[in-house]
């Protein structure tokens, strides 16, 4: 996946995730905003940080 796709993926998932939260803290939940705070950096990180699949001959198609 380019680059520029991640870096635009990453930050619609960290927007999500900080609204997620703020409701969930509004709403009481402290441990589930948490939860949902730490769920979201993996996901960023995870994505920067494990290569996508491909066949045997290298294209990822």
């Amino acid at each position: 996946m380019p680059n520029n796709i991640k870096t635009m993926l990453s930050i619609l998932t960290l927007i999500v995730g900080a609204v997620v939260i703020y409701f969930e803290r509004q709403a009481g939940n402290d441990y589930l905003a948490w939860v949902v705070a730490g769920l979201t950096v993996f996901m960023v990180l995870a994505m920067w940080l494990f290569p996508e699949t491909g066949n045997k001959n290298g294209s990822k198609s």
